[in-house]
């Protein structure tokens, strides 16, 4: 079994995208789901996913015929109960499939291989971009072009000063170009680099909602193309590319079921505040990009008083860390990047 029960995901799997050989989207999904949070039943599947439980069952059966899932030691006998499904091992999938010769991809170079699905009517359309570099090139091509909606599914709770670097400007050019964009995370570790563009991001129109756990790293353009993580939690093993109609509309009810399911962490039903002088020089300053150690030498106090003041205005907000705090304010349009006026008279 891969995956690690109900309450964690399999951290680094590499999760191949099985309909390059022959096997439906919703089975798909299905599998990535038994991987990502262990085994379970076909209702508790169902709700993960959001798919109605016809679907689901008809997936487990196409699943189960081709080997790749099977019942639980701890199963009940059939008709005596909900049988708990669990994944075969990602790498006994592949070679299952190999071996029963459903299909063997061959991607041609630079383009699509032609993968065609038992039964299917035309050739489902997909390629693999082998690596990190390759995908967000992919990723600056597609957002280029993208006039309506983009969606982003997020599972990793830390994002690299690199990421971000390439992240944040594509972002904000969307926004600015009234692209609607929903992302999808987890709640970030407190002091996570990405809490700096939150405010800009809230400010233009983003979109931002928090699950406690997410299955796979995802995206989603113009709900034409999507771009599925080879490993469900990071880019280094490189992405799936898909424009097979049948399997985006799955992915983009895939995000969809998880969006209405996540919460904003902006709005907790606190009331507005207004920030002090001292808290408005604080936020502007971080926003800028400084460390509490360049705010407080800037400010003329010591870095704990910048630590209080920050953990202070948390708890005002109802938000848990700096991420939040960000998306709070930067709906809220409480701080400008500008606005550093003087805190004289205030408590040091």
């Amino acid at each position: 079994m891969t995956g690690r029960g109900a309450g964690g995901l399999a951290v680094g799997r590499a999760v191949p995208l099985l309909v390059r050989w022959g096997i439906s989207a919703d089975a798909d999904l299905v599998y990535r789901c038994l991987v990502s949070f262990g085994s379970r039943d076909a209702g508790t599947v169902a709700a993960n996913l959001g798919l109605a439980g016809r679907r689901v069952r008809a997936a487990i059966d196409e699943l189960e015929d081709a080997d790749l899932i099977g019942p639980t030691a701890a199963s009940p006998e059939p008709g005596a109960g909900a049988v708990t499904w669990q994944a075969m091992p990602v790498e006994v999938a592949v070679t299952t499939l190999r071996q029963r010769a459903l299909r063997r991809a061959r991607p041609a170079a630079g383009g699509f291989a032609d993968l065609v699905r038992p039964g299917a009517r035309r050739p489902l359309a997909a390629r693999r971009l082998p690596d990190r570099a390759t995908t967000r090139s992919r990723i600056a091509e597609l957002v280029a072009l993208e006039r309506t909606e983009h969606l982003a599914m997020n599972p990793e709770k830390v994002f690299s000063a690199d990421a971000l670097a390439i992240a944040a400007p594509m972002d904000i050019a969307l926004l600015e170009r009234r692209v609607r964009l929903r992302s999808l995370g987890r709640s970030p570790a407190d002091g996570d680099r990405s809490s700096r563009h939150a405010t800009e991001f809230a400010r233009l129109g983003g979109e931002y909602r928090e699950a406690p756990e997410l299955p796979q790293k995802l995206m989603i353009f113009d709900r034409r193309v999507a771009l599925i993580a080879v490993d469900p939690l990071g880019l280094d093993e490189g992405t799936w590319e898909v424009v097979d109609p049948g399997t985006v509309a799955s992915l983009v009810s895939l995000f969809v079921r998880y969006w209405t399911e996540a919460t904003d962490p902006r709005w907790n039903g606190v009331p507005e505040v207004v920030l002090t002088p001292r808290e408005k020089a604080i936020v502007a300053l971080l926003a800028q990009g400084h460390t509490d150690t360049s705010v407080a030498k800037e400010l003329g106090m010591s870095t704990r008083s910048v630590t209080y003041a920050l953990r202070s205005l948390m708890d005002r907000l109802g938000v848990e860390n700096r991420f939040q705090l960000g998306l709070a304010l930067g709906a809220m349009q409480a701080a400008s990047p500008h606005s550093t006026e003087s805190t004289d008279g205030e408590d040091r």
